[in-house]
């Protein structure tokens, strides 16, 4: 038969058992010519140093601003209570995403570097964050943005930062976000930092760099009825691969093709801070399934796999793995209905049968040296069965069935959606009697206002903007309008933003110092704005130190309504910068807040970086919020305003 390689991902089956056989004779006709043809080279898989990749089944993708992962109040990354989630929700993580700029990167000339640096403690406490989660066992990617061109450059190239940076955070492998493989030179490069630090494309990776790409994502890659298996770990199996539909609800599928392929999978909940959260069964699936490949990983990566084996009941497929007397059936229910009883037959050859999701021995009978093999698979689950000599089913074995027992019977399967609303803080009160000079009165009213924005992976006020869609990528970067009716007291506007002088007389008022100084008034000399600069827009402070200021001068910041309210009706108070508005939200874990206005800045050569320019009143850009020293921005300035009675 004739089957479509070059070029798939993944590697579909046909839906006809009996077509199986030939279909993988065909598949190792095409690895045994395909490494011929390649030359190639598994030398780098054979390094010790990278040994730990094929064990490296859960991949975490962690938005450093994340209130799981570090605490505003504090000031502190929260490892401990991150991992301790992940290994309660998902059976704990073997590698984590340490993700820095994106959305927020191009709203001033900061670079993708400079995020890392700009983070808490800057590298050194990156480093600190490194050493912590490998001392759980847990091993730390950087990310690197090949599209960040339009910012502030370095002076040197990218790949020459990335090399320090692996060196200054001892990194254990980079993320090529958007990238389908790295530059030729950058393993030399990486073998002169650190010893085992591995590449991972975001994009399908070519056949052509596996030999030097030890990881790769399987990012939507759309399955056939009957699993196919993925091309590149069919190729090399030591290879690994993370399974991820982001914008997906059920995440089903890249858990049953990780399990017939003995991958990985990629947890990613806070999707640049949007919020897709994993239900209750596919948590569940993923605490069964890790501690099996964990334990076997040698199995999946060195063991004879052999693709979809028949089974006795429609809609549930196997594969099977064999190494050193070991046996192991990795099944799949692809049905919407549970399935029980009998799935295969298979001969004894002596070994005892256990039940790998359940932790139990199978009682099946064995006739005429076949057994035949009982199960109970949830609707789209996943099963296992494991059979083992009688001289390896040891204490160690015996403990491990007990602790799958114990996760199992905590399984929930439950596929209600774990939504998180987004909560608006409080506006704060401020109120006058007295003239409003230099500000612009605004007389109560009622109004449809209609807001621009443009669509971004953060979203906008919602948090889940291309919830089940296997091509976001068409929604990308539109600007969209929504429309909705606001009512708006008396009150008055800043005809103009807070100027480096105004800011200055209230320091000099009140010794108001930051808690942390990170980048305060970052274009201040010496304490001072630069001379010619005094009534030029106030930047470099976060929305608190705005909010100081505010509150020092009887006032408060304006909401993202009132300013687009004014503006729109009196053209003249447009500014030059983006202003902070009073619009903090979250959902728990991700802060943000609304921004109106544009900058004189604008990052050119990417649609993903922020929103930049001068912008009409009706546009509003989403920020992230994380700590001060990230938060402070070349160009974020504010206004104030207050009520009028």
């Amino acid at each position: 038969m004739s089957i479509k390689i070059e070029g798939s991902p993944i590697i579909l089956a046909p839906d006809d058992p009996a077509l199986w056989p030939a279909w993988r004779a065909e598949l190792h006709h095409w690895r045994a010519a395909t490494l011929q043809q390649l030359g190639y080279d598994d030398a780098l898989y054979r390094q010790q140093d990278f040994a730990w990749v094929s064990s490296c089944f859960s991949c975490a993708f962690a938005m450093m601003n994340d209130l799981a992962f570090y605490d505003p109040a504090t000031n502190q990354f929260t490892i401990s209570k991150f991992l301790e989630e992940g290994r309660r929700e998902f059976g704990g993580y073997d590698a984590l995403v340490l993700w820095h700029a994106y959305p927020n990167i191009g709203f001033d000339p900061r670079n993708q570097f400079d995020f890392y640096r700009d983070m808490p403690g800057g590298l050194a406490g990156l480093r600190a964050v490194s050493r912590e989660l490998r001392a759980n066992g847990v091993r730390v990617f950087i990310a690197y943005n090949p599209w960040d061109t339009g910012t502030r450059r370095e002076g040197r190239a990218d790949l020459d930062v990335l090399a320090d940076f692996v060196r200054e955070i001892e990194a254990d492998g980079i993320f090529l976000d958007t990238m389908k493989h790295g530059a030729p030179e950058f393993r030399a490069l990486l073998d002169g930092v650190r010893p085992g630090v591995v590449l991972e494309s975001e994009v399908d990776l070519p056949i052509e760099f596996i030999h030097d790409h030890h990881m790769s994502w399987a990012q939507w890659f759309k399955d056939s009825a009957a699993p196919g298996v993925l091309r590149n770990k069919w190729l090399e199996q030591r290879h690994m691969q993370h399974g991820i539909q982001r914008w997906d609800r059920d995440h089903a599928d890249e858990i049953q093709t990780a399990w017939m392929n003995g991958s990985g999978v990629m947890v990613w909940e806070n999707v640049f801070g949007a919020w897709v959260g994993w239900h209750a069964r596919d948590r569940s699936l993923l605490r069964s399934l890790l501690p099996l490949q964990r334990r076997y990983a040698r199995v999946f990566a060195q063991g004879e796999w052999t693709p979809l084996v028949e089974t006795t009941q429609p809609h549930v497929y196997a594969s099977l793995w064999q190494y050193q007397g070991t046996r192991i059936w990795t099944l799949i229910n692809r049905s919407e209905q549970g399935v029980q009883g009998g799935v295969l037959q298979v001969a004894a050859q002596g070994q005892h049968f256990f039940d790998g999701v359940y932790g139990v021995q199978s009682d099946s009978p064995i006739v005429d040296g076949t057994v035949i093999l009982s199960a109970h698979l949830p609707a789209r689950g996943i099963g296992c069965f494991i059979a083992l000599n009688p001289n390896q089913v040891d204490e160690a074995f015996k403990h491990f069935l007990r602790k799958q027992a114990e996760t199992w019977a905590q399984a929930n399967l439950d596929t209600t959606y774990p939504a998180r609303p987004v909560e608006r803080q409080t506006t704060p009160i401020s109120q006058t009697t007295a003239p409003v000079e230099g500000m612009q009165v605004m007389e109560a009213q009622s109004a449809t206002l209609a807001v621009r924005y443009r669509v971004r992976e953060c979203g906008f006020y919602d948090n889940t903007p291309f919830t089940d869609s296997w091509s976001p990528l068409k929604h990308f970067h539109k600007t969209l309008e929504i429309s909705r009716p606001v009512t708006l007291g008396c009150y008055a506007l800043d005809a103009t933003p807070i100027t480096n002088a105004q800011f200055k007389a209230f320091l000099e008022a009140t010794d108001h110092t930051p808690k942390h100084l990170e980048n305060f008034l970052k274009h201040w000399q010496n304490g001072a704005p630069q001379a010619g600069d005094e009534a030029a827009p106030v930047m470099y402070v976060d929305l608190d130190d705005a909010r100081a200021y505010a509150a020092w001068a009887g006032k408060r910041l304006p909401t993202e309504d009132e300013w687009q309210c004014a503006v729109e009706q009196y053209p003249y108070l447009q500014g030059t910068t983006w202003e902070w508005t009073e619009s903090e939200h979250s959902d728990g874990r991700t802060r943000f807040v609304m921004l109106k206005g544009g900058g004189d800045w604008k990052a050119i050569g990417s649609d993903w970086y922020g929103d930049g320019g001068v912008r009409e009143p009706q546009f509003t850009a989403k920020f992230l919020l994380m700590w001060p020293g990230l938060d402070r921005c070349g160009s974020i300035g504010f206004r104030c305003a207050v009520d009028v009675r």
